[in-house]
């Protein structure tokens, strides 16, 4: 593994790594999504800054946010 090519040579411990990239990535989408609806963004905000639809990213995110008592702006 080098700088150029940061994929392990053992493809269990490269696949391993693009799983927990996955996870971490997810958490910081769940995380950030749900601070912006805290703060007043609308479905089209959030959408247009994960370049996502509208319809995406509330399909994703809507059911856990209403879990976390967040109100949601209907647009």
């Amino acid at each position: 593994m080098s700088v150029e090519n940061p994929v392990p040579p053992d493809p269990a411990d490269a696949l391993a790594a693009v799983a927990a990239l996955r996870r971490l990535a997810d958490q910081i989408e769940d995380a950030a999504v749900e601070q912006a609806m805290r703060t007043g963004w609308s479905w089209p905000q959030v959408a247009e800054a994960l370049g996502v639809t509208r319809q995406a990213v509330h399909k994703k995110h809507a059911k856990r946010l209403i879990a976390a008592g967040v109100e949601l702006r209907r647009r």
